[in-house]
């Protein structure tokens, strides 16, 4: 009945996770407010914050799952993809509370959790099956054959979809972070107000950056003519640009799951908290009469449950590595 400790630290949020047999038992985030001052996550302050975070985040995770330091058999850690300042960080306290202990280590790549997250619930997928991953950083459609068996058949060329997100509520005044915000509004907004057009991209690859040209140029040019309209029309706005941005993203999915005949789909990474998306993920499933799984929202935005799942199958196969680890900012597959 292993018990492993796990650390999140790929960007702004410090997360630390116990995971007994399997089971998350605590999942501890802790936020950076100090970014939305500069409207986006400024590197060498995170890693500064996440310094002064880890330990206590480590010592709650422990408290709250009702586990001490000499109960931990592994230790499991976010090497990469993400900010290397904060890798850093989350990579030397991993390798330093194992070594004081004599653990095993366990390195996580964090786009690999992601998708692991829908092992964390009763309801899991079945191999093999299509996942959506989308966060800030990452666009991709991935094939799942097993827990570590993944094929990335489909990725952004340029910016990616949380990016275009966040772009968008930027050029709409919004504060950070926006994705939220646009979410939000969106709820209250016509999804059918405003055209975008959808980039016309072989494959299974994504473009964004087109998009958000013509949302800058769109409000550009209506702002010309009402200096009010976003104030007038925000809700529509936002529910404009995400309905197309969902629409981008699961028309490719479709093609995906059709083409390798998928019976299952899933959604994860941080944008898979945007409720136009899941709604949506929902509604093509239904359709296709296709199984669907998107994770608890606790579990979409980066998070330590999601390295501790992983890092428990991981643990299963004795799949560890030395204390010469290093953080890798670019990490892939």
């Amino acid at each position: 009945m292993p018990v492993i400790l796990a650390i999140e630290s790929s960007c702004d949020e410090t997360s630390a996770s116990v995971c007994v047999n399997g089971q998350i038992l605590s999942n501890v985030i802790a936020n950076q407010t100090i970014h939305e001052a500069y409207g986006g996550v400024v590197p060498e302050l995170a890693s500064r914050v996440h310094q002064q975070n880890i330990v206590p985040a480590v010592q709650q995770a422990l408290s709250n799952a009702k586990v001490s330091k000499n109960d931990i058999d592994a230790v499991a850690f976010t090497r990469g993809p993400g900010l290397l300042g904060s890798l850093l960080v989350g990579v030397s306290f991993a390798k330093a509370f194992a070594l004081a202990r004599n653990l095993p280590l366990i390195e996580v790549n964090h786009m690999q959790a992601h998708i692991l997250a829908h092992f964390i619930a009763d309801k899991k997928p079945s191999f093999p099956f299509m996942c959506l991953t989308v966060s800030g950083g990452h666009t991709q459609i991935v094939l799942v054959k097993d827990y570590f068996d993944m094929e990335i058949i489909g990725q952004t060329m340029d910016d990616a979809a949380g990016e275009a997100m966040d772009k968008t509520s930027k050029i709409l005044g919004l504060p950070y972070p926006g994705g939220p915000l646009i979410d939000k509004n969106a709820r209250n907004g016509n999804p059918d107000a405003y055209k975008f057009p959808e980039p016309q991209i072989p494959g299974f690859d994504f473009s964004f950056s087109g998009l958000k040209t013509s949302i800058l140029y769109f409000i550009r040019d209506n702002v010309g003519k009402n200096p009010n309209f976003v104030q007038e029309n925000m809700n529509d706005i936002c529910a404009s640009v995400e309905k197309r941005i969902a629409t981008i993203l699961l028309n490719k999915l479709k093609r995906a799951a059709l083409q390798y005949n998928i019976k299952e789909l899933a959604l994860a990474g941080g944008v898979s908290a945007n409720t136009g998306l899941r709604l949506g993920l929902q509604q093509l499933c239904a359709e296709n009469g296709w199984g669907c799984f998107i994770p608890k929202f606790e579990y979409c935005t980066d998070n330590a449950a999601m390295i501790a799942i992983a890092g428990y199958y991981k643990y299963l196969k004795k799949d560890f590595v030395g204390q010469d680890v290093a953080p890798m900012a670019r990490m892939i597959f």
